[in-house]
């Protein structure tokens, strides 16, 4: 595919394995551990197959292997004792490694693979937590660090909201918990939504009944369900949208419109801390994380 991304920076490598660039000339030039080409004027550049390599040190050296020893293997090697690393101590990391490269080389099949990997040995509630959290906290760095561009984060984000609502449709759905209705939705012009729906996927499994609304809906198209009489838990997640300069007024637009009613509005993401200090309605709940939230439900 012409649009994978062939060729890193020195940065690049940096940002994606975690090793300071500093540690990474020193294994190139003691031990040869990568082989760069150079543009015309001496910048690094790095191939899918050096990330790739670089990954599999680091997993190995992060689990006690020696830079001197692992720089003896051949490159056969080194995979085989990845692999075999990965299926005893640390396949979480060994999953990581290969959704990183799945996300660059846009490779449906590798992230599969990996991810039926973990599902031999985990649940994927436990695969969520463990590991999709941590690889979307990875690749929120990347963002900002310009390592990753849009195309890649959007490849990579459908296809574990893919696994998510697998999951979901595989629930029996018994809706045991009836005293209230949660509606899930994202701010207007939000696209980040995997949090949002594994809380979906999270209430579905307790038992609870939920509608969900997905990505950019504006507050006024809440009207239908802030009229109804019946109680009602609006969800949301704040990633990106509202921006700083919004924040205070979309929550004080909340505030008046649940002020007359039993309902609850609940809000998680980094942008609710911009708002903590504002006095609102105590039927408003704000949690940092979708993690925090979880373990109030």
């Amino acid at each position: 595919m012409n649009n994978i991304k062939q060729d890193f920076t020195i940065k690049d490598l940096e940002n994606i394995s975690g090793i300071k660039a500093h540690t990474i000339r020193i294994w190139e030039k003691r031990y040869n551990l990568l082989q760069p080409k150079r543009t015309e004027t001496n910048i690094r550049l790095y191939s899918n197959e050096n990330l790739q390599k670089l990954l599999n040190i680091v997993l190995l050296n992060n689990h006690n292997f020696k830079i001197s020893k692992i720089a003896k293997m051949s490159d056969e090697e080194l995979i085989l004792q990845s692999r075999e690393l990965a299926f005893t101590t640390s396949i979480n990391d060994e999953a990581l490694n290969s959704f990183k490269l799945a996300m660059f080389q846009f490779d449906k099949q590798l992230f599969n693979s990996a991810y039926n990997k973990l599902l031999q040995k985990k649940t994927f509630r436990e695969i969520f937590k463990e590991v999709f959290v941590p690889f979307l906290n990875h690749i929120g760095l990347l963002w900002q660090t310009e390592t990753l561009k849009p195309a890649n984060e959007h490849f990579i984000s459908n296809l574990i909201a893919q696994k998510i609502l697998i999951n979901i449709e595989e629930i029996q759905f018994n809706n045991s918990n009836t005293t209230k209705t949660y509606v899930l939705f994202l701010p207007e012009n939000e696209i980040h939504e995997l949090g949002l729906l594994y809380l979906n996927y999270e209430l579905v499994l307790r038992g609870f009944h939920t509608i969900y609304l997905g990505q950019s809906l504006p507050l006024n198209n809440l009207d239908y369900f802030l009229e109804s009489k019946n109680e009602i838990s609006f969800i949301t997640s704040l990633t990106i949208k509202p921006y700083d300069d919004k924040i205070e007024d979309y929550f004080k637009e909340v505030n008046a419109a649940i002020a007359d009613t039993n309902h609850t509005f609940i809000a998680t993401g980094n942008k609710v801390n911009k708002v903590k200090h504002l006095k609102l309605n105590e039927r408003i709940q704000l949690y940092d994380s979708m993690l925090d939230l979880l373990n109030v439900l």
